[in-house]
């Protein structure tokens, strides 16, 4: 039996890590786009939040040359790029051994890349933009598709601009909302079994695969008239608010929108792509002025296109939701006291909770949003609340 469409197992690709990874959906989707785009994506937040995990469970399913590597601002060259090849050293030929090495790989994964000292970050300029590394006096071309790095905090020094310029995508992530925590104890339980067992996932695309499409990628590269004109607005809205983005830039995001409509087997983009514009910008305070940017669109076109899904909706059962309240309720309206952070904690989760029901269609969501209410009203009520 002929192996399944590339998008078709594409999908089941992301589907198999939105399994494993509770509340990542749209962060996982980000990771194809820029898998199909051949473009990179750079991962930000706390540590703990799987950040590495999921680009490690990303390259199981891609059979792929996989190269990862923890930076710091001691790390040498030769680590990342191979060491000097002795034998030709002598010879009187210089040049690195790159088997196994960055130069030779098709996915990599860079953790706290923007501690990286000059020499390596001035090296991997050239890398990720022309996919060409010098060694000799040679220019070899690289089979890399997509470069992933992940760092804590967003660079601030201004020498690390030219790098995180690269990565056309940056993507917050955080930890789980609370209403997610039982869930993410059983996904993660599975995931420590599996890790012990040393039971690998199956891949379900190649790497070859993903590099024949990207030569035939340009094919895709057309759009109507009105998504232009769409997109024209948006950006020089996102100009307006201070948010910078250049003219290489905006014309990058169009692979990326292409690769957003052939993971959903489209063969044209539509405002449903658009999401990803809310991953562009430069520093964390500008996430919100994207946000308010774009989710006007993305829910003007949801509203016409009631069966298309959402990219990003975590997909919580109402009944957990349920249950999570009932928990709060138990503890809110016991006999047992709660301290200030306790009771500050809960009344928190309250509003994550609200916040996730005004996003479900179901019908029971909306009996669900007046017992928060009521649980938020009586809290705000209480004697003790105001004395907080």
């Amino acid at each position: 039996m002929p192996p399944a469409p590339l998008h078709e197992r594409l999908r089941q690709l992301a589907s198999t890590l939105e399994r494993q990874f509770l509340g990542k959906d749209e962060i996982i989707r980000l990771l194809m786009i820029s898998v199909v785009a051949g473009e990179h994506c750079v991962l930000l937040g706390p540590p703990g939040t799987a950040k590495s995990a999921l680009i490690r469970s990303l390259s199981e399913l891609m059979q792929a040359n996989y190269f990862e590597y923890l930076l710091t601002r001691f790390t040498e060259p030769n680590e990342i790029f191979g060491p000097v090849d002795i034998v030709a050293f002598r010879e009187g030929t210089y040049r690195r051994n790159t088997d196994g090495m960055l130069p030779e790989a098709e996915v990599v994964f860079l953790d706290e890349v923007f501690k990286a000292n000059s020499a390596i970050l001035n090296a991997l300029l050239t890398l990720l933009n022309e996919r060409k590394f010098t060694s000799g006096g040679k220019v070899m071309r690289c089979p890399l598709i997509s470069v992933f790095a992940a760092s804590n905090e967003v660079p601030g020094d201004e020498t690390l601009n030219a790098i995180f310029d690269r990565f056309l995508l940056r993507v917050h992530s955080d930890n789980l909302d609370a209403y997610h925590f039982s869930e993410l104890l059983q996904r993660g339980i599975q995931h420590e079994i599996r890790q012990m067992s040393g039971e690998g996932l199956k891949p379900v695309v190649t790497a070859r695969e993903l590099a024949d499409l990207g030569k035939s990628f340009g094919g895709r590269m057309n759009f109507g008239d009105t998504f232009l004109s769409a997109y024209k607005g948006i950006v020089f809205q996102i100009r307006a608010e201070g948010v910078s983005l250049s003219d290489r830039r905006v014309v990058k995001m169009l692979k990326l929108f292409a690769a957003s409509a052939y993971l959903d087997g489209r063969s044209t983009t539509d405002a449903s792509d658009f999401f990803v514009l809310k991953h562009i910008w430069n520093n964390q305070d500008q996430a919100a002025i994207l946000e308010g940017i774009v989710q006007p669109v993305l829910e003007a076109f949801f509203r016409e296109h009631p069966d298309r899904r959402r990219v990003g909706a975590l997909g919580v059962g109402v009944e957990a939701l349920a249950s999570e309240i009932d928990r709060i309720r138990q503890l809110l309206t016991g006999g047992t006291a709660l301290g200030d952070v306790q009771l500050f904690s809960q009344l928190k989760a309250l509003g994550e909770i609200k916040t996730a029901l005004a996003g479900i269609t179901d019908p029971r969501a909306r009996e669900l949003e007046k017992r928060v209410a009521q649980l938020l009203e009586a809290s705000f009520r209480s004697g003790r609340f105001a004395q907080i």
